[in-house]
C-alpha cells in the first residue's frame, strides 16, 4: 500500500496494490504492522457500513473528548466526496478542510486521526461506505458541524436544494460555535 501523507498533518491518503486479472481483483485493505510503520499506532474496534444514494451528505460528524475517534474510510462500490476538517484548535490548519473522491474503481481510503469532523457527499447513483472507528459510538459525545459552514468554505459539488441530509445534521452549529478540541 501506498501511504500520502496530506496537507493537513495526520491526514493519509492510503492507495492499496491491486492485482487484478481476468476473474477480477485481490488487494489488502488493512495491514496492521504496515499502518503503523508509516502512520502509528490506532486499534480500530468497529467497522461500520453505510449505503446511500445520489445527493445524501452525511456530516460533518465527530464525538467528543475521550470518546473521539479516528476512522479509516473506503468506499466499496459508487463514488462519494470525503471531506475531513481539522477541528483542533492549537491546529496551524484549524479550519481547514481536506477533500479526497473516494471510489469503488480508485479504491481509495482515508486515514482521519481524531480531532477532526468527518462528512461525505454521494456523487454516484448508489455508494456503499465503510469505515473502521477506534472508539465505539457513544451517543453522549456525538457533534457535528453544519455542513455548508461558509467560514469552513467546502465547495461542495452539487446544488444546495438537491442535498438529502437528516434533520440533525441540519440542526449542527457553525464551526465558530461548536464544541472543538483543543
Amino acid at each position: 500500500m501506498k501511504y500520502i501523507e496530506t496537507e493537513i498533518k495526520g491526514v493519509y491518503i492510503i492507495e492499496p496494490q491491486v492485482f487484478a486479472d481476468q476473474r477480477g481483483y485481490f488487494m489488502e485493505t488493512w495491514k496492521q504492522e504496515e499502518f503503523e510503520q508509516h502512520i502509528g499506532k490506532v486499534a480500530f474496534l468497529q467497522d461500520n457500513e453505510s449505503k446511500s444514494t445520489y445527493g445524501v451528505l452525511r456530516g460533518l460528524h465527530y464525538q467528543k473528548g475521550e470518546l473521539s475517534q479516528a476512522k479509516l474510510v473506503r468506499v466499496i462500490s459508487g463514488r462519494v466526496l470525503d471531506v475531513a476538517v481539522d477541528i483542533r484548535r492549537s491546529s496551524p490548519t484549524f479550519g481547514r478542510h481536506l477533500m479526497v473522491e473516494l471510489s469503488g474503481d480508485n479504491k481509495r481510503q482515508l486515514f482521519i486521526p481524531r480531532g477532526f469532523a468527518h462528512g461525505f457527499l454521494v456523487l454516484s447513483d448508489e455508494a456503499v461506505f465503510t469505515y473502521k472507528v477506534d472508539n465505539v459510538y457513544a451517543p453522549q459525545a456525538e457533534a457535528g458541524i453544519r455542513w455548508n459552514d461558509p467560514d469552513i468554505g467546502i465547495n461542495w459539488p452539487i446544488d444546495p436544494a438537491v442535498v438529502i441530509t437528516s434533520s440533525k445534521d441540519l440542526a449542527h452549529p457553525l464551526l465558530k460555535d461548536a464544541e472543538c478540541f483543543e
